[in-house]
């Protein structure tokens, strides 16, 4: 009996805590149904309720102007969740119409009514659209004829009826000048999925997807004189990255219409003997030729081919700085334009001040107008020796499309005072055009040591070599070498059987190889072959030492082989940055001593992956 109770008052609590949770959802009745019609074109209102209606209490509306070929039908589901404890519970009562227009013109459907617990909800009043266009728009796919059958469902579907479009926002611009590409689908008749068949393909331009799945953009259109809804499937932002007619390849999808026909036996669910099927539709964009023009000749040598409009801000440190102590200065490009691309502003310092690597950040927003935000490049150094000096301006140089001209931006110059470090004194003197420390000066008389003056003592052996002492060494060492030759080459041979070994052996060497060739490309200022050969060395290093496929080398599973040999996280940082830079500098202008920055760079990381690995 206490285990009765006990039951009870457990299925009373599960009642009391689950009750409430469904108690509050707000309960909402909304219509749905197609902006525009064609005339002649059948197609669906659907009404939608979350929450059990009382038995028979809805109330259609009188669809004046139309005709109700099917409907309703009742449609009902549920589902619970339970999230950290907490009871969530959703239903969805939907009644469905078919409706045919009658006339063209603007018609309202009139509000559903229901109640839920006793309570009356209503929907809006919903405005359609009917279009009357002729008699070739009236034979498009939502048309129930009774003498179709259902194998003619296809001719139902007129070719105008769903189209793709890729809407370009312009089709000429300057090199690394943005343009806007949306593919949009135009639909005259319901549709109920969406299959894509192809990806997007831009051959010569660098693209950003905008595309928000949270947010569909959808509209009404005229195009070629009749009304569509529109709906965005792909936003892209594309910067062209070569000159010429550069082509945006057609997008190819699968639409899934609906149509309704004349069902050979009368449903009584709907009691108007129709149907609705679903049928696929494949549909492709139009190919598209975009003219990308040539910058202008003459750019000035701070051009590194940033194209926009821009602003630019420095940030100098204090004009007295003692001597070995470090400070920055940044430089900051604002604006709209290909900021992605954009380079830091070479800065000169004298010959006597250490300039360490630069530090980059940025905020970049990209949308359907061109990429806005920031980079900022922070230029840390150390003046190693007093005195006065003067810092040459810094200058930022871009193109601006729409005054047709390179502007150049110049920061104020800068004079600093290098005073005395702490101790007093400055432990850097100045020799031949570079900071040289004192320890360094006294090393200079240490280079050359002492000859060992006087006559050679030489002294002749009469003890023949046969059988002698030394001639049995010779003749063991001859054995013992023989000996190591034939280890060494029988080692050999089964590590040869080994490819992976092998593989990983001559990684190196293939690597310094390619180096070589890179090299070449660079002196030859050859860019987009010398960052090619570069990406070539370094993938190729890595999947012959770790024994991975080129298919399957990605940046995570590098870093991951790295880590497992004990190679430090900030080569294995450097290595992913060095192939960011190749991927992007391939297609971005860039003077050549960019090209030498990267060239050392990578040889230099090969080179303490490698050291690091043997250990």
């Amino acid at each position: 009996m206490r285990a009765f109770f006990a039951k009870l008052s457990l299925v009373a609590f599960f009642a009391l805590a689950v009750f409430p949770a469904f108690a509050d959802e707000e309960v909402t009745f909304e219509a749905n149904s197609p902006l525009t019609v064609a005339m002649g074109g059948a197609f669906r209102v659907e009404f939608t309720l979350n929450a059990k209606p009382d038995g028979g209490t809805f109330q259609a509306p009188s669809f004046e102007g139309f005709d109700v070929l099917a409907g309703p039908a009742e449609s009902t589901g549920s589902s619970i969740q339970i999230i950290n404890g907490s009871m969530t519970k959703s239903v969805s009562h939907t009644y469905t119409f078919v409706l045919l227009p009658q006339s063209a013109g603007t018609v309202t459907i009139g509000a559903a009514e229901v109640k839920v617990d006793g309570k009356v909800y209503r929907t809006q009043t919903l405005p359609i659209e009917v279009v009357d266009e002729g008699e070739s728009g009236g034979q498009h796919s939502s048309q129930p004829r009774a003498e179709n059958p259902r194998g003619d469902v296809q001719n139902q579907i007129g070719k105008e009826d769903i189209l793709l479009r890729a809407v370009v926002s312009r089709t000429s611009v300057y090199k690394n000048e943005p343009l806007h590409v949306a593919f949009k689908l135009y639909t005259r008749v319901p549709y109920v999925n969406i299959v894509p068949e192809s990806a997007p393909s831009f051959n010569g331009f660098w693209s950003q997807d905008l595309t928000d799945p949270n947010s569909a953009q959808i509209g009404r259109e005229t195009y070629n004189g009749k009304v569509y809804e529109t709906r965005v499937l792909l936003d892209y932002l594309l910067y062209p990255q070569q000159v010429g007619n550069l082509t945006i390849d057609p997008l190819e999808m699968t639409v899934v219409a609906q149509v309704v026909i004349q069902s050979r036996n009368a449903d009584p669910f709907f009691g108007m003997g129709r149907e609705v099927l679903n049928v696929p539709r494949k549909v492709q964009s139009q190919r598209t030729t975009v003219t990308v023009k040539a910058l202008p000749g003459g750019a000035p040598a701070s051009f590194n081919g940033a194209v926009g409009s821009f602003t630019m801000d420095t940030e100098f440190p204090n004009e007295r700085l003692a001597a070995n102590s470090g400070a920055n200065i940044t430089v900051k490009i604002s604006g709209r334009g290909n900021l992605t691309f954009v380079q830091a502003p070479k800065l000169q310092l004298p010959t006597s001040f250490e300039l360490y690597n630069v530090k980059t950040t940025e905020s970049i927003n990209a949308s359907s107008s061109g990429i806005s935000g920031y980079r900022q490049f922070e230029y840390p150094f150390i003046a190693r020796a007093e005195g006065s000096y003067e810092v040459t301006p810094v200058e930022f140089t871009y193109f601006d499309p729409q005054r047709m001209e390179y502007v150049t931006l110049t920061s104020k110059p800068l004079s600093l005072e290098i005073t005395p470090d702490a101790s007093g004194s400055s432990d850097a003197v100045v020799m031949q055009g570079r900071g040289m420390s004192k320890e360094e000066v006294r090393l200079l008389g240490e280079d050359i040591r002492f000859i060992k003056l006087g006559g050679a003592q030489l002294r002749t052996a009469a003890v023949p070599f046969l059988f002698s002492t030394v001639y049995w060494i010779v003749l063991a060492g001859i054995l013992l070498l023989f000996a190591l030759i034939y280890a060494g080459l029988r080692h050999r041979i089964r590590e040869s059987q080994n490819v992976a070994l092998v593989r990983g052996k001559r990684a190196n060497k293939v690597a310094v190889q390619r180096f070589r060739t890179a090299r070449r490309y660079m002196e030859e200022q050859n860019r987009h072959a010398f960052y090619e050969e570069m990406l070539r060395a370094l993938w190729g290093y890595m999947s012959d030492k770790f024994n991975i496929p080129m298919a399957n080398l990605t940046k995570e599973n590098v870093r991951e082989e790295l880590h497992k040999r004990g190679v430090s996280a900030d080569d294995s940082q450097r290595f992913t940055d060095i192939i960011t830079r190749c991927d992007e500098a391939q297609y971005s202008p860039v003077e050549s001593a960019r090209m030498g920055d990267v060239y050392s760079e990578g040889v230099n990381l090969i080179s303490r992956i490698e050291s690091a690995i043997k250990r």
